[in-house]
């Protein structure tokens, strides 16, 4: 499949029917998703790897949808990839169940990539102007080229977009008289004076290089004050500090919250001009290099910064220009940009505020987000819980308190699940424009919940699905329907993904698109306990009958994608106990879904006690069932920085 190219002013213009600008997690999952359905694609990305938070930035121990029911679409067929490919498991920090090497996540997207010939990837190039064609967005210019396309999607890491084409957008703080947000204040205080979005990381990844070893000293950037850290670790200890974000190969993710590598100072330069934004760059790099620094000074030279892990002199990259990472910036152990929890957001058809990701009073799920009319609208899934970093907080606003969104399940604390809607992807006004990744229509208090790695991933398969509809059918994104976008979602030949969180439901079990259909179409009747009822109480009668929902056959798959996706593998994921060993000894109940054992086999871990955590609904209710103090054999993982056995079977 070819690109049409054309001279635009001394200029090559290229031809698309989608344009996905920024190769954040969004941006790439998008375009991947829209040429899978066999659209003319093309991606543009400012950075040489894909993936943004998962790759490019270094947040290698993702958040949220950890649960096996919520491991579905293309966040699902990563983890997959991921199994697949790092040798040593995934099990290895205990921030996350999923940990891993940059490199791998971003030669996976680079695969994916490489596997879809009607998608164009270009790196090294970011937008300068956003044209217009009356209300709608007709295209980019980038430095080198132009694109035409059809639909536009919005996948940068900070909304640049949204400013380019004079697009409203929120940046800041809501107070409580904009939507009633249990956790919004009042009104301005110290705190949302200082910190107007929370703040971003510079991560660097280290690494022990062993008992007697020396590392490289770390050496002192221009601003270092290490009094910044001291006690980072106090109510941790160095050893659970480091295993936080363990990756394979004796490396650290470091990305640490508690007096660490946050960096907040003056962000709204970020917005500002190039110059401020590149200074803001340098102190948040600096900082992590001064925490860096801290760290092998307290726990001494054994731990220095990792080799190798991300570029820094890059190459003949695939566009129009060869594209250089500053080495003083990132490359090596540092990341190639800050992570950023926060985006310009857009002011959408609908925006996503703190009672939408919040239980329903009596519940473990938020309500299914419904539009005006009842219609679910729903198009993602999440069920991280609200998180939020302000450093200092405890200083600047003492009483400031997010509303609990959490619950235990499995053994361990997780988050609350919700959904996100379609119109928050969709201009109020503007059209020919989807956005893809935290720049989506969400208040500040929501986005702690929306701006997880997981969540991220799906609303840009749906954006993707979304542009690649709009093309097939000649409309604009306020104008498709949203059912047709949630069959899309549910019935793709290769990633389908869950819209309606269930807790025991997985896209292995015979009628899981029935029942995802089922509370789609019926969101009132959707259990607050998250929990579908048994199978004959599903549905209603004349249910199968009743073809109102737009069931697609196969039939209406559109060839173009039946050509473009036939020779890639199905994600659906199916239970495995693959790398999984054999524990036997007595379970004890701590508390309500707090489990462990007392081992006496293997005999090596004989007197041993371990936390014992599922992401299975199946494993949650046995352990539930389980009598105190009584002999258990299972099957799991372990995890020791963490301390517990992920139990993939039981035997009590």
């Amino acid at each position: 499949m070819t690109f049409n190219l054309y001279l635009y002013d001394y200029m090559d213009e290229i031809q698309a029917d989608v344009l996905v600008v920024g190769g954040s997690t969004g941006g790439t999952i998008a375009a991947i998703q829209a040429a899978r359905r066999g659209v003319q694609t093309v991606l543009v990305s400012e950075f040489p790897w894909l993936g943004g938070m998962l790759t490019s930035a270094g947040v290698t121990a993702p958040d949220g949808n950890e649960l096996a029911a919520f491991q579905t679409g293309l966040w699902g067929a990563f983890l997959k990839s991921l199994e697949s490919r790092q040798v040593e498991g995934l099990d290895h920090g205990w921030v996350s169940f999923f940990t891993f090497d940059p490199r791998t996540a971003a030669q996976i997207f680079a695969d994916w990539v490489k596997d879809l010939p009607n998608l164009h990837w270009i790196s090294g190039q970011v937008p300068v102007e956003v044209l217009r064609d009356g209300n709608a967005i007709a295209g980019v210019r980038f430095q080198d080229f132009l694109v035409k396309a059809q639909v536009t999607l919005d996948g940068t890491e900070l909304g640049d977009l949204l400013e380019l084409a004079q697009i409203p957008y929120r940046w800041g703080w809501e107070f409580q008289g904009e939507w009633n947000e249990p956790s919004a204040p009042v009104g301005p205080n110290s705190l949302t004076k200082r910190y107007p979005v929370q703040v971003p990381t510079w991560v660097v990844v280290m690494q022990d290089y062993g008992e007697g070893a020396t590392a490289a000293e770390i050496p002192v950037p221009p601003i270092d004050d290490a009094d910044r850290f001291l006690q980072a670790w106090e109510n941790y200890g160095p050893e659970a500090f480091l295993n936080y974000g363990r990756l394979p190969g004796n490396r650290f993710m470091i990305n640490w919250p508690i007096q660490g590598n946050d960096y907040g100072e003056g962000v709204g330069r970020l917005l500002e001009t190039a110059a401020s934004r590149l200074e803001f760059f340098q102190e948040a790099r600096w900082h992590s290099q001064s925490f860096a620094r801290f760290i092998q000074t307290e726990l001494g030279p054994r731990y220095g910064l990792a080799e190798g892990i991300f570029p820094v002199d890059i190459k003949e990259v695939k566009g129009h220009c060869n594209f250089f990472i500053t080495p003083s910036l990132g490359g090596g152990a540092y990341a190639l940009h800050p992570y950023y929890r926060e985006s310009r957001r857009l002011v959408g058809v609908k925006t996503v505020i703190e009672q939408d990701i919040l239980p329903a009073i009596g519940g473990r799920v938020a309500q299914l987000s419904v539009d005006n009319a009842g219609v679910c609208d729903a198009i993602s899934l999440g069920n991280y819980a609200n998180d939020h970093h302000y450093p200092h907080l405890e200083s600047l606003d003492p009483v400031f308190k997010l509303a609990p969104k959490s619950i235990r399940w499995g053994g361990r604390w997780t988050g609350t699940p919700f959904t996100i809607p379609y119109g928050s992807l969709v201009p109020l006004e503007t059209d020919g424009l989807l956005v893809c990744e935290k720049n989506i229509s969400v208040s500040h208090i929501a986005n702690g919940a929306t701006r997880l790695q997981p969540v991220v991933m799906g609303i840009g398969q749906a954006a993707g699905m979304a542009a690649a509809l709009c093309v097939e059918k000649n409309c604009q994104p306020r104008d498709l329907p949203v059912r047709v976008l949630q069959m899309a979602l549910l019935k793709d030949a290769i990633a389908p993904a869950a819209l309606v969180p269930l807790f025991n439901l997985t896209p292995d079990q015979e009628d899981w698109l029935d029942c995802q259909k089922f509370y789609l179409e019926n969101p009132d009747q959707y259990p607050l306990s998250g929990d579908r009822p048994i199978k004959s109480k599903i549905h209603p009668p004349g249910y199968r009958d009743d073809l109102s929902f737009l069931s697609v056959l196969k039939s209406e798959i559109p060839e173009t994608q039946k050509i473009v996706s036939s020779h890639i593998k199905s994600s659906v994921a199916h239970h495995s106990v693959n790398n999984c060993q054999q524990f036997t000894g007595i379970l004890q109940y701590k508390g309500l879904q707090d489990y462990s054992i007392i081992l006496t086999h293997p005999v090596e871990m004989a007197g041993q006690t371990w936390s014992l955590v599922t992401l299975r609904a199946e494993i949650d209710c046995q352990l539930q069932q389980c009598q105190d103090e009584r002999p258990l054999t299972i099957l799991g993982r372990q995890n020791c920085a963490g301390n517990w056995i992920i139990v993939e079977e039981l035997t009590p």
